[in-house]
Order: structure tokens, then C-alpha cells, then sequence
């Protein structure tokens, strides 16, 4: 199901969830720009698992990091690059639709951590379970699944409209947000169970267990974390 729009609206303007689409939407553009040079791009600054967890081996084909900070990077600029277009669009737009009301019940500033923290944590799972891929990881995926698992915690009760592919442009669905990202979740989780158990790492091409890491970091994180904003958010029908 591909979310349309929800039933809450934000009080604050959210300068940071925009702020992060338009640095993402500016680093594809400078990934356009490389050319024949954005595969050795994606090696310095995507995550690619076996660095970590074979790291002999993986020198042999990507080289060895040179320092502890060029080992730790990619876990923060993984989550900016995208592999295309539908990629990209499919991030920002989700992000768009959940990400301005989590940014105004954390609070700016809070918020950006969050965001960071969760991109950071979907990472570190994904290496865990995927600890000899070797195919580079990258996309804003598992920050915004750590979004919607704090959207999840902050507002089951909001009201989501989606729609159903592969019909784009119709019908649409209204689902308790409580529904609508339970089976969000229940699906990456399978898919990443079914992950494990196949030949190939790369699994249907998707991060599933960094999708995963995310949406649980984002959840346990905002079960302790107590809003910036106390009062009840307003309601849109839809």
C-alpha cells in the first residue's frame, strides 16, 4: 500500500523533515553528475556489510578504510544517497506525509536526532543480519522507518489514506495508522525472514531487517521519549 496522505496536522512549520527531503533531493542530483564514477562513489560513502564483518576479504575488492572515521561514514551518508528516481520520490513522499508530525511532537531539534539516530541504528541491524553481502546499501529507508514506528507510537489513531498497487489511481483506502503501519512492519518482517533463509543476501533487492531496525529503533525510542507538544493534534478527515 502506498500512503497517500493522513488525518493529522502539524502546528509548527516542519523546517527539518523539508530540510532533510532537499539535502537528499540535492545529493541525487550530485550522484547524477558522476557518471562512470558513481560506483566508486557508492563504495566510499554506502554501507556495504562484509567491510565490517570480512574485512580482509573486502579490501581485496573495495580496498581498506584508511581510518576509523572512513569506516564510520558510510553509516551517515548511506542514508542520503538513492539508487534512482522511484527510489528517491518513494522516500521523500513517505517521509513528507509522516515525518512533519513526528518533527512537531519531538520538537526540531530532537527531532533531527532522531532522524539521524534511526538511519544509524537501521544500519547497524542491517550489517548484523546481512554480514556477508557485499552489494552496497543505500537510501533513507531505515531513517523513515524509525519515523513511522514514532508515528506509530505518537498517533495510532490518525487516520491514513492509501492506495493499493498496482492501481495508482484508485480506489483508495482509509486505515487507522495503528493498521496501516502494523502491517507495514509485519511485512518487512517476514520478507526479512524470508531473507535470511534464501542463497541470495541481497533478498528481493530491499533492506528488509534495516527497514526492520528502524521502525523498532523509532518505536522503543518514543515509548520513553514524552512530546515537545502535550495537547492533542488537530484531526483532518479524509
Amino acid at each position: 500500500m502506498i500512503p497517500l496522505r493522513d488525518s493529522t496536522r502539524s502546528e509548527t512549520y516542519p523546517f527539518v523533515t523539508k530540510t532533510i527531503i532537499c539535502l537528499n533531493v540535492a545529493v541525487f542530483l550530485w550522484e547524477l553528475s558522476l557518471g562512470r564514477h558513481l560506483p566508486r562513489a557508492f563504495v566510499h560513502y554506502a554501507l556495504i556489510p562484509a567491510r565490517y564483518t570480512h574485512p580482509a576479504e573486502a579490501a581485496e575488492e573495495f580496498g581498506a578504510f584508511g581510518n576509523p572515521f572512513a569506516a564510520l561514514l558510510p553509516f551517515a551518508t548511506s542514508m542520503f544517497l538513492h539508487g534512482g528516481w522511484l527510489h528517491l520520490l518513494g522516500n521523500m513522499w513517505t517521509l513528507w506525509i509522516f515525518g512533519d508530525n513526528v518533527e512537531d511532537r519531538l520538537g526540531h531539534g530532537r527531532f533531527l536526532l532522531f532522524y539521524l539516530g534511526g538511519g544509524l541504528a537501521a544500519g547497524l541491524v542491517h550489517v548484523l543480519t546481512n554480514g556477508g553481502s557485499i552489494v552496497p546499501t543505500l537510501g533513507a529507508s531505515g531513517a523513515i522507518a524509525a519515523v513511522m514506528g514514532a508515528y506509530f507510537r505518537f498517533f495510532p489513531h490518525a487516520r491514513v489514506e492509501a492506495v493499493i498497487p498496482p492501481f495508482f489511481l484508485g480506489p483508495t483506502i482509509v486505515l487507522p495508522a495503528l493498521v496501516f503501519l502494523g502491517f507495514w512492519f509485519v511485512l518487512q518482517f517476514f520478507n526479512g525472514a524470508f531473507s535470511l533463509l534464501s542463497s541470495k543476501s541481497d533478498f528481493g533487492g530491499i533492506a528488509w531487517w534495516a527497514h526492520v531496525g528502524g521502525f523498532a529503533f523509532g518505536l522503543v525510542v518514543c515509548l520513553f521519549v514524552r512530546g515537545s507538544r502535550r495537547s492533542p493534534p488537530p484531526i483532518t478527515e479524509i
